[in-house]
């Protein structure tokens, strides 16, 4: 047996019918089953170092979108550096209610109890944007959660927090990420409430942090653990740790990143407070927030985000009108908001760059949440709002095709074959090259044999599959 592959053969007590479960040491083994009773599954990854005769900690990260084992992926390096045994669902789903994913990740981690020998005093959970938000509700739910590794979004619910059973909450997140302000806020909040909490930022934006910012996050959970007798203490492991951070915090500074820099100091006073003396990192700290580079970029970026909120407001409340009336009209004022995003990209001033990048990601999901809700309504779908909404992503997004191809097929079914037609050519404008697809689209049977649009076809393809007879 190779040195890095481990067999278990171990026995469920809880379940009726025992399973033998094989996991190998540094793979992630897929389809797991949690309950012989239901059908639902895990995948589990040990790390390298993984031996039975201990007890380990263990992140449970979730993912909604029915890509768990891409998840379990992300943290793969950060559990084989900071020895953590990984495991998610394969069920949790946002097309399901709260509550049943709730349920669902309860007997998950009930599995992985039984299963795993799981150090229970460490049990946490992680996930990215939407998986977020819900693993940062689990430890209201689920008993022995004890923090959150969030990723790309603030807490999920902050109203059924508890001061009195606190967890860790960890953020990171991109500044370029439209949730960056929120996580600013929520920052303020689990502060009020005395919740232990990190926030760990990056230059990014709405998508997965690097490998080292998680691994940092677990370390964190680690360092929390060694303070409170959960965990063996390393003191080596954690002045390791802060002259690295220190190093981090001066080339931050060096490249011209004063804000980084101050912010990533205040966090490690807020992570070696319980081992040393923090006097030194106190008047470094105070030095850095005297200097005139720091002054001017808060300043900038203070006033860039009183901004950026009051353009958020004119966004929301133009898009809940232009639903509510159909206000095709309005189209061309939402271009105009994009053509000025786009001047803000070029910028030469960096937070101007930022909030460019969070304004476009905030619109796009604003429009996708609207969306997704006039489409659920289980009494009658909105049609003629879906179609403005599609209208309105094809100038917020113009290079994702799926909208073009919606409100061809809507229109087409309505036999509104100008609409369809233009949408056609705009498609095909931005690059969209799927010939199968587009002869394959729902609604456009007679649609697509008219010589129309096999002349459009033709014009940016090169060939059409019907010919264009002259009349």
């Amino acid at each position: 047996m190779k040195k890095n592959t481990i067999l278990l053969l171990l026995v469920l007590p809880s379940l009726l019918l025992a399973q033998n479960v094989t996991l190998l040491k540094g793979a992630i083994a897929e389809n797991i089953v949690v309950n012989d009773s239901l059908t639902e599954t895990m995948s589990v990854y040990l790390p390298n170092s993984f031996e039975l005769s201990k007890a380990w900690p263990i992140v449970f990260v979730f993912d909604m979108d029915g890509n768990g084992k891409q998840a379990l992926s992300m943290f793969k390096e950060a559990a084989e550096q900071e020895g953590y045994i990984l495991a998610t669902s394969n069920n949790t789903s946002d097309t399901l209610s709260l509550s049943k994913n709730i349920l669902i990740a309860d007997r998950m981690l009930a599995g992985a109890l039984e299963l795993l020998p799981v150090q229970k005093e460490r049990l946490y959970t992680a996930g990215f944007s939407d998986a977020a938000r819900f693993s940062s509700i689990l430890p209201n739910f689920i008993k022995g959660v004890k923090g959150v590794i969030s990723c790309g979004a603030a807490v999920g619910n902050l109203e059924i927090l508890n001061s009195k059973k606190p967890y860790y909450f960890i953020g990171i997140v991109g500044r370029e990420d439209y949730n960056f302000i929120d996580m600013m806020e929520t920052r303020k909040v689990l502060d009020n409430l005395k919740f232990p909490n990190q926030l760990l930022l990056f230059d990014g934006g709405h998508e997965w942090p690097g490998k080292g910012l998680i691994a940092d996050a677990m370390r964190i959970l680690t360092f929390s653990a060694m303070a409170k007798g959960e965990a063996p203490k390393d003191d080596q492991m954690v002045a390791s740790s802060y002259q690295e951070s220190l190093v981090a915090a001066n080339t931050l500074y060096s490249d011209q990143k004063p804000l980084l820099a101050e912010h990533l100091l205040s966090e490690m006073m807020r992570i070696y407070g319980p081992w040393m003396d923090l006097d030194s990192l106190k008047d470094i700290r105070k030095q850095l927030r005297r200097t005139s580079l720091f002054k001017t970029s808060r300043r900038n970026q203070n006033n860039i985000m009183l901004k950026e909120s009051l353009t958020k407001e004119d966004y929301l409340y133009f898009l809940e009108e232009d639903v509510m009336t159909y206000n095709y009209n309005n189209l061309g004022w939402w271009s105009y908001q994009m053509e000025e995003l786009d001047k803000l990209e070029k910028s030469n001033n960096v937070y101007e760059r930022h909030m460019s990048h969070r304004l476009r990601g905030y619109v796009n999901a604003l429009i996708e949440d609207t969306i997704d809700m006039i489409a659920s309504d289980e009494k009658a779908v909105d049609m003629d709002a879906l179609t403005f909404l599609y209208m309105l992503k094809t100038v917020t997004q113009p290079k994702n095709f799926e909208y073009y191809l919606n409100i061809i097929s809507n229109s087409a079914k309505i036999e509104d074959y100008g609409t369809s037609l233009f949408y056609l050519e705009e498609l095909l404008k931005n690059g969209y090259r799927n010939k199968d697809q587009l002869y394959a689209l729902e609604h456009t049977a007679l649609f697509r044999i008219m010589p129309e649009f096999n002349a459009v076809v033709k014009k940016y393809l090169d060939e059409a599959r019907y010919d264009i007879m002259e009349r």
